[in-house]
């Protein structure tokens, strides 16, 4: 068991990692969005890999070792924090100027504030019917699944986004 300082330090590395995996998944996202044109193909550039990525993080490194989690929420971060500027760069140009702030507040409310806790509601209580033998370990697995269906979920509905038109916005 650690000591609560050791804890804090851990916490505090980890989260260190996935913010600057966050912030380098933004700066290639927005450098990615002036050279790949179609939106879907940007989109799914990073929901594939973060499938992958956020299983492995929450069902193995989650609960092999520190420096392997600090790794895989490197990458987690990356791949999902990079999504959030996906938005800002896809959202001007499928909504006409004058719905533009209520489309992206629609999208960034109801997509992040409203889902976004009701998924955390899920694996909170989805934690209580996971294999393992302790409590982070149950919550490390559900977070597996909650996180993967999301991306799954975003990788089929990304095949209903309408590409929008290469005119320069308004």
């Amino acid at each position: 068991a650690m000591t609560p300082s050791a804890r804090g330090e851990a916490v505090s590395s980890v989260q260190s990692m996935q913010e600057s995996g966050g912030l380098l998944g933004r700066i290639v996202m927005a450098g990615l969005a002036l050279v790949i044109v179609s939106r879907r193909a940007l989109l799914r550039l990073f929901l594939i890999p973060g499938f992958f990525i956020t299983a492995y993080v929450f069902t193995y490194s989650a609960n092999e070792s520190l420096s392997a989690m600090r790794v895989g929420i490197f990458c987690a971060g990356f791949t999902t924090v990079a999504l959030l500027t996906f938005w800002g760069n896809y959202l001007p140009r499928v909504f006409p100027v004058h719905l533009r702030g209520t489309g992206e507040g629609l999208a960034a409310n109801v997509g992040g504030r409203m889902m976004g806790t009701f998924a955390s509601y899920i694996v909170t209580h989805l934690s209580a019917n996971m294999p393992g033998s302790g409590a982070s370990t149950k919550l490390a697995y559900a977070a597996a699944i909650v996180g993967s269906s999301t991306y799954v979920i975003a990788f089929v509905l990304s095949f209903f986004m309408p590409e929008p038109g290469e005119a320069p916005l308004e």
